[in-house]
């Protein structure tokens, strides 16, 4: 009697018995590394062949005639650093440690006609040449050296990293830079009931009147990133001609914040993979919003919804119970609309050069205005395929960003040519000075300090009889200054934020681990250091 026919299934398994375990264990291997490779976008080698900065502008530009032609940052390849080759690598990186070079900045506080305060972070060449911040020179009105006026991005202050970079290299090049700190940001309380967000732009003109007012000689630049750069742009666009300013640099600029902001919602097919990311990110902003929030409760608490705040999961919730209540918007997409700087792009009347990176996971490349910028003869778009959020790493030790290689690139051929704007001046234009006396700096030693370390700007007409020209240097040697406390309450209230960005970090980079390791280990005698002054 025949033996019955064994099952196939049966067959199958002892076939795959005799596989050894070391092949099933390859093959977990490959299928990992691949799955992590999409996952984090990674880019290994990918600039060599496609790395080279698209250009968009219009034929007939003189700005990209007569200044970007001469760029060659602009016209060359940019390389991300290897271990680096990932938009949510360096967008990680860049926000634990950066590698920022090493300085102290000299604040002088800015007291608007509303009440508010604003914390002017000055570095200036002298600086970084002489190496001294007790010995730094002040800036006379005579002075003819360029500022540059850097406006940050969201809950950023001058102490990140990124804008360190900036800030120094800048400085380095010549020039003397001003970091403009949002209102309740780099350790300042909010002293009036009006807070900033992605469309207020009030700041940066009652900062840019002051200067010219202040340093009538020096032309006047300004840098925003990211948050920062929505506002300038959108201030570029509501000044036209009448702006102080020669020339200015946008940098990964969110553009069209319904399109940024709607993105996790969408269910196209390019949104879909990027959903679960996307929230990530989404969530980590949330909850420095709501750090920053917690530095200020009685106002928020006062203004409004401060239930609602807390339990914000998003931006979108964020700026539901905070931002429409305080600003006095009908609705989230009525804010989203009238603050995008999309719409001002057509009135930009001075020199403008606007970088972003395609693979930008916050502030994506859907929301960029290709046509409009291509249709306006001031404004030069830069895109690279790579460079994740103000990071653009480059180098084998990451010590360097491109973005602040090209942003001061353009910004010295610019000051040396015939292109940089040039004012209108309005024949009620003396109505600006009349402002300006109602608006001053608010000395250094004279300031409130509240129980929580927050620096508060001091009663104007208590210090009639004292020196106007007092100024705060930050991280000096010798007493601390009390202020200092606000860093260390922010950094409390944000550790949540920082353990999930970690989170992103552990998550795209295990493949890059033993790579790293090796480069690291390699390298021992060569370790990584941040440039000194």
């Amino acid at each position: 009697m025949d033996d019955p026919m064994p099952s196939p299934y049966a067959l199958l398994f002892e076939a795959l018995w005799l596989i050894p375990i070391r092949h099933y264990l390859y093959a977990l291997i490959l299928i990992w590394t691949v799955f992590f490779y999409k996952f984090v976008e990674f880019h290994f080698l990918g600039e060599y062949f496609r790395g080279r900065v698209n250009l968009i502008y219009n034929p007939d530009s003189p700005i990209y005639h007569g200044v970007v032609s001469r760029c060659r940052t602009l016209h060359s390849r940019y390389v991300a650093t290897p271990w680096l080759a990932s938009p949510h690598l360096q967008t990680c990186f860049l926000n634990f440690h950066g590698l920022p070079p090493v300085f102290t900045y000299t604040r002088k506080l800015f007291r608007a006609s509303d009440g508010g305060t604003i914390a002017l972070d000055w570095l200036t060449n002298s600086h970084v040449v002489d190496g001294d911040p007790h010995n730094q020179k002040e800036i006379s009105k005579e002075d003819t050296t360029p500022i540059a006026v850097v406006i940050p991005g969201l809950t950023s202050d001058s102490s990140s990293a990124y804008l360190k970079h900036l800030a120094y290299n800048t400085a380095k090049s010549g020039w003397n830079v001003v970091v403009s700190n949002h209102r309740g940001l780099g350790g300042v309380s909010v002293t009036s009931d009006c807070f900033y967000n992605a469309g207020w732009t009030e700041d940066v003109r009652v900062v840019l009147d002051h200067l010219q007012h202040e340093f009538p000689m020096a032309p006047l630049f300004a840098i925003g990133t990211s948050i920062g750069a929505n506002i300038l742009v959108k201030y570029l666009g509501e000044e036209g001609e009448k702006t102080p300013l020669r020339g200015a640099v946008a940098i990964c600029s969110p553009w069209d914040l319904l399109i940024m902001l709607s993105l996790p919602n969408k269910i196209g097919d390019r949104f879909i993979s990027r959903k679960f990311k996307q929230r990530l990110y989404d969530r980590a902003l949330t909850i420095g919003l709501q750090g920053y929030a917690q530095l200020h409760e009685p106002q928020y608490t006062r203004l409004a919804n401060w239930e609602g705040i807390k339990k914000s999961r998003s931006i979108r919730d964020f700026d539901n119970h905070a931002t429409c209540h305080v600003g006095k918007f009908e609705t989230v997409d009525t804010f989203y609309r009238k603050s995008s700087s999309t719409q001002y792009v057509g009135n930009v009347a001075v020199p403008l050069l606007c970088i972003s990176a395609l693979d930008d996971p916050l502030c994506t490349k859907e929301a960029i205005p290709w046509e409009e910028c291509r249709a306006n003869k001031n404004i030069v778009l830069a895109t690279t395929n790579h460079g994740g959020h103000l990071a653009f790493f480059e180098g084998l030790t990451a010590s360097s960003l491109w973005w602040v290689r090209a942003t001061n690139e353009f910004l010295g051929a610019l000051s040396c040519s015939r292109y940089m704007h040039i004012q209108k001046i309005q024949e009620s234009g003396s109505s600006g000075s009349g402002k300006q006396d109602e608006t001053s700096i608010n000395q250094g030693p004279y300031l409130n300090i509240a129980e929580d370390g927050l620096v508060a700007a001091a009663n104007l007409e208590e210090n009639t009889t004292r020196s106007k020209e007092a100024t705060l240097v930050l991280n000096q040697r010798g007493p601390k200054v009390k202020d200092k406390r606000s860093f260390n309450v922010l950094c409390r209230q944000t550790k949540r934020s920082i353990w999930l960005l970690g989170y992103i970090g552990m998550v795209t980079g295990f493949p890059l681990v033993g790579m790293l390791m090796n480069y690291l280990f390699r390298k021992k005698q060569r370790p990584i250091t941040a440039s000194k002054s």
